[in-house]
């Protein structure tokens, strides 16, 4: 089933349509800085672009449970590397099980789920650290397991620490560290295989305001450094969803099904200023009501 690509003047079409692309083309060249039209005479200047990489393609994917469960309408989507996809859906709609199937945790009952990288990362709701091991270790202990040499592994993941502001941390245990700081090594245990996709499943949604946007700041700055290839992301903050993305794509109630997908529009690095900004909202506002519209069916 196709669903609607919404542009940020928040009119919507159906994807795969000629008008569409006219449409989000002449949207987004309206928004254009000098600078992009620039880039953009160069890109031509050069020859036509060639696309990233998919690094995860689900085709027709349905999911059922041996109750009777449907979790999963047909979903199509594709994840491409450069992209930062978050998922914003009611709880039960099937985020986590999409972020499940591209894990290889779990199989589809219907339609094929297609990853084209064995370098997959996987960060949960909750740290799930080995209380028993220091930072440092936690952190390496995917390393480890994967068979990576620890004369590879043991510099990369101090590097890691470092880049997550644990690098006066590494000896601690868990018992000593905040819910931020235990998510920051769950984040950079991951982080240390050096993924492609990087799956996160709610991973800031047990924690206060503050220190979630704090930790969502991190999390962009790692992927503006190209820390991992793309990201799939689920959460149930919309701003957060925003702030972080190069698209948001939005789910109905169970069975989940995409319903719409908006493109957000901002370049990066991203100032901290932006969710203040009048654009900022009025893109959340639209993802809002297009979430709303689709618990009401």
């Amino acid at each position: 089933m196709r669903h609607h690509i919404w542009t940020y003047g928040n009119e919507s079409s159906t994807a795969g349509s000629a008008k569409e692309v006219a449409e989000v083309a002449g949207d987004t060249g309206a928004r254009e800085t000098d600078e992009a039209r620039a880039v953009n005479e160069d890109e031509a200047a050069s020859g036509p672009a060639v696309p990233p990489p998919v690094l995860v393609t689900f085709t027709g994917v349905e999911k059922h449970y041996p109750d009777g469960t449907q979790a999963l309408a047909p979903v199509d989507l594709a994840v491409r590397d450069g992209e930062f996809v978050s998922i914003v859906g009611a709880s039960g709609c099937g985020k986590s099980t999409l972020l499940r199937l591209a894990s290889g945790l779990t199989e589809a009952t219907a339609g094929t789920v297609s990853p084209s990288t064995g370098r997959i990362s996987y960060v949960f709701q909750d740290p799930t650290l080995l209380p028993w091991r220091s930072v440092r270790r936690n952190v390496e202990t995917l390393a480890e397991l994967t068979g990576v040499p620890r004369a590879e592994y043991r510099p990369r993941a101090a590097e890691i620490i470092d880049l997550v502001g644990l690098g006066g941390f590494a000896r601690h245990r868990p018992r000593s560290l905040s819910g931020g700081m235990r998510m920051r090594v769950s984040l950079a245990r991951s982080l240390v295989l050096s993924p492609d996709l990087f799956l996160l499943d709610e991973p800031f949604g047990a924690l206060d305001e503050i220190s979630r946007e704090r930790l969502g700041g991190e999390l962009l700055r790692l992927f503006e450094l190209r820390r991992f290839g793309a990201a799939l992301f689920v959460t149930h903050s919309v701003a957060e969803a925003v702030s972080l993305s190069t698209r948001v794509l939005v789910m109905s109630p169970r069975p989940g099904r995409v319903v719409a997908e908006f493109a957000v529009p901002f370049g990066y690095p991203r100032p901290a200023e932006l969710r203040f900004r009048e654009d900022f909202t009025r893109l959340t506002a639209a993802v809002s009501r297009r979430l709303r519209d689709g618990e009401a069916t």
